[in-house]
């Protein structure tokens, strides 16, 4: 997923975003409202993690902003105000869901895989064609029962091209979901992480590639 982390304390953003993309998540940073604004006008996130006391633009500005879009993205509000009448408070503003400070990184991730879930067609959690099987949960790909070692990137490169089924993915569409806001959108870090995985994946070749289209599993 592509995942906007909005946090003014910079080692709890950096942490909080690591730990995201050790998920397999493209995940951009953003340390005030404004900033965050400026990002999700310009990309399709699908999750945002929003600390609700932010400088600049307050949180509640920003979730209100995300909410009269109308649009797929999911909001995870973050504070540490943990009474009954504050979260109530922020899910009234729109967020999806409410975490209260300090919180553990595995359940912060897992209620952000779960908001994904809202945010697109639900996919199976193991998905399987070509005698490839990609085990989501558990971040496991096997290619005809043989365990097949993947980068991050490569693993999330092959989820968005298995949840395709047989339909072409272009490369615009995984540079949008597999890498953050940093890489240059003139790169050939898709075509290098296609060829990587073709490499691990083996023979006979699964990825096809479809000339001005994208790529795409047989």
């Amino acid at each position: 997923m592509r995942i906007l982390v909005v946090e003014d304390e910079p080692l709890l953003a950096e942490a909080v975003a690591e730990w995201l993309r050790g998920e397999s998540h493209a995940v951009d940073v953003a340390l005030d409202g404004g900033e965050a604004l400026e990002r999700v006008g310009v990309n399709d996130y699908d999750v945002v993690v929003l600390d609700r006391d932010l400088p600049v633009v307050h949180g509640d500005q920003v979730c209100r902003a995300i909410g009269a879009e109308a649009g797929e993205t999911r909001v995870l509000m973050l504070t540490a105000a943990a009474e009954i009448d504050d979260r109530v408070a922020g899910l009234a503003l729109g967020a999806d869901d409410y975490l209260p400070k300090p919180f553990a990184f595995r359940e912060l991730a897992a209620r952000v895989a779960a908001l994904g879930r809202r945010s697109r067609p639900a996919a199976p959690p193991i998905l399987e064609r070509a005698g490839i099987r990609l085990d989501a949960h558990h971040h496991q790909v096997f290619r005809d029962g043989r365990y097949v070692p993947l980068s991050r990137k490569e693993f999330a490169v092959l989820a968005e091209l298995m949840r395709a089924d047989g339909a072409p993915v272009s490369a615009e569409q995984l540079l949008e979901k597999a890498w953050d806001e940093h890489v240059d959108p003139f790169t050939h870090a898709v075509r290098m992480a296609v060829l990587k995985l073709r490499r691990k994946l083996g023979e006979p070749p699964v990825v096809m590639t479809e000339p001005g289209v994208g790529y795409r599993i047989r």
